[in-house]
């Protein structure tokens, strides 16, 4: 073999620390970001939060509930910045109404590098969102509740300790997983002068008197065990045998296997209670209005809240969309840093804090590119979905990341990371960007019709049904056809399950 030389001309993308952090930022959710740029502050002496407005005033988060829609994304990284492998804010197309400034490129602009407010954009929903949250700072927890009751019982030191233990151990439905005997038993552990029996005594007395307590249902461990408890509290209160009937027959139903009563089985109930079909039906109606989680009204509301990303508001015939500036932290170059690092440039020992300034500089820089990104492919989203914002989910029609892509000039893989984890505050509700994605389905005109249209469609057909003889599959794809959708009936069956609609024989009333 002899040696020798050749040229080679390859192209390959270059990962710079600059881009990877561009790229992870862009990928972050809200909260996620707010992490980072805490962390950022701590690492970084250089950089600087400014917390308030202009106005003097602290930005208010906007509380919205939570609807997701699932759509994964590509892992892929080509397309996230210009093609030197770092973000230049130079080289993004600002939209109109984008009110700020670019952050200043290399040069004598260390002092002035920030991150200006876009413009003073209030949450969406105005007052409402106000009270939603001075409610949810007045919560009251499901043990603050609890507690409060047991407060008002005179017990003994154990009996109170062990009623405290258990309401502590209480999940958030009300549920207690663990049974006391064995939280009795984990809580003395090895040590041979505890008395197990008293312990689990006390245990056992502490969970009546929890079981008692209001709402009703709290301790139980399992689902029959929660409807019997309410069904009892109810049947202490009932006035006369007529009233108590039914709550009694009720209990018994709970006492059979669950799926006798998911499936309604009257005939197995029936043999297994000794009662006819109409007293069973009045029993599983009373049933039906019981409470399976009753820790759901203590939920902490707070945890589910979403503060949207992105705003959308009617602007004149049409609708647009601009940033929440609640989400957009405020953040510059520490001014007397900068000023020391320019007094004193080129001299020895200062290279670490000129790389501190660099760091904070492209920081602000990729954050500023992060909110541009975002606020562009909203933009060209609330172009296509116009309908949805007048008309609702009836009026959704298909997109694909490819055409948003397409049009920004950006790799889908960015479109992904762009509408993962970033929300969309419009009149119709608050939605992930990634909800408003979704494959079209065939029509008799030769057009396609949104899968989120057909399934929002599935389910006003579900909701306008007869309950006594409610729509099979296949009856709600041949209503499709006519209507010039082409839809399979296990694309109904699938559909109908994420909408978490339960099957025909689960939906037929009695």
């Amino acid at each position: 073999m002899k040696p020798g030389l050749s040229l080679r001309v390859s192209q390959h993308l270059a990962l710079t620390p600059q881009l990877q952090q561009s790229i992870r930022l862009l990928q972050l959710s809200t909260l996620e970001l707010q992490s980072e740029v805490a962390q950022m502050l701590l690492d970084n002496p250089l950089l600087e939060q400014d917390d308030e407005h202009e106005d003097g005033g602290a930005p208010e988060p906007a509380a919205a509930s939570r609807e997701d829609a699932a759509h994964d994304g590509s892992p892929a990284a080509e397309g996230d910045a210009p093609d030197g492998g770092t973000p230049d804010s130079s080289s993004l197309e600002l939209p109109a109404d984008w009110e700020g400034e670019t952050p200043p490129d290399d040069g004598d602009s260390e002092g002035g590098t920030e991150l200006p407010a876009r413009g003073q954009t209030s949450t969406a929903g105005g007052g409402d969102d106000e009270d939603a949250l001075l409610q949810v700072g007045a919560h009251e927890s499901l043990a603050e509740h609890l507690q409060q009751q047991a407060l008002s019982l005179h017990l003994e030191p154990a009996t109170r300790a062990a009623l405290e233990f258990l309401i502590g151990s209480l999940n958030d439905d009300g549920y207690l997983d663990d049974d006391p005997q064995a939280l009795a038993a984990a809580l003395a552990g090895d040590d041979a002068a505890v008395n197990h029996e008293a312990l689990e005594h006390c245990f056992t007395v502490a969970l009546r008197l929890l079981q008692a307590m209001e709402p009703a249902g709290v301790g139980a461990r399992d689902l029959a065990e929660c409807l019997q408890l309410q069904l009892r509290a109810l049947l202490a209160g009932a006035q006369d045998d007529e009233e108590a009937r039914p709550l009694m027959l009720a209990q018994a139903i709970c006492r059979q296997p669950l799926d006798w009563l998911a499936r309604r089985d009257l005939r197995r109930l029936g043999q297994a209670c000794e009662a006819d079909e109409g007293a069973l039906r009045e029993a599983m109606a009373l049933i039906a209005r019981l409470e399976p989680r009753p820790g759901r009204r203590f939920a902490d509301v707070s945890r589910h809240a979403i503060t949207p990303d992105v705003i959308v508001r009617r602007r004149g015939s049409g609708f647009a969309a601009q940033l929440n500036a609640a989400v957009m932290p405020r953040l510059h170059v520490h001014e007397a840093y900068a000023q020391a690092l320019r007094s004193h440039r080129g001299s020895e020992g200062l290279q670490a804090l000129q790389s501190r300034l660099q760091e904070a500089r492209w920081f602000i820089k990729n954050i500023q590119q992060r909110f541009d990104t975002i606020l562009r492919v909203s933009q060209a989203i609330v172009q296509r979905q116009q309908n949805f914002f007048e008309h609702g989910e009836l009026a959704m029609r298909p997109l694909v990341l490819r055409e948003i892509a397409d049009e920004l000039g950006l790799h889908e893989s960015t479109i992904s990371r762009v509408t993962g984890g970033k929300y969309m505050a419009t009149p119709q509700g608050t939605y992930e960007l990634k909800y408003f994605f979704g494959s079209g389905l065939g029509t008799d005109s030769g057009g396609s019709a949104s899968s989120t249209a057909v399934r929002a469609l599935i389910r006003q057909l579900i909701a306008e049904e007869d309950p006594a003889k409610p729509l099979s599959d296949a009856k709600i794809a041949d209503l499709l056809k006519e209507q010039g959708i082409e839809c399979a009936r296990r694309t109904v069956a699938k559909y109908r399950e994420a909408l978490k609609i339960a099957p025909t024989q689960l939906r037929r009333q009695l």
